[in-house]
């Protein structure tokens, strides 16, 4: 007859603690990413959604529709004079 050697399990907290050195990450060797040089440094980057990111090829795309969108709410301003 086989004799069964039960394992037995450790405590989450031991798990969790197993887990977090196994991904410990050491910063001081950490680089930009290769991209981060194409944007200028007051750039926003924003993800788009699929669908609209189908219609949008690309920043120029967006940044017209935008442009056109704030001309279109900007109020005017008052050409009184001061």
């Amino acid at each position: 007859m086989r004799e069964r050697t039960r394992k037995t399990a450790s405590s989450p907290r031991q798990r969790s603690d197993e887990l977090t050195r196994e991904y410990r990450f050491d910063y001081s060797k950490s680089r930009s990413s290769r991209f981060s040089r194409k944007f200028p440094k007051d750039a926003a980057v924003i993800v788009l959604d699929s669908d609209v990111a189908r219609f949008f090829r690309d920043s120029k795309r967006v940044n017209s529709l935008l442009r056109a969108t704030i001309a279109a709410v900007e109020k005017p301003r008052s050409r009184r004079a001061g």
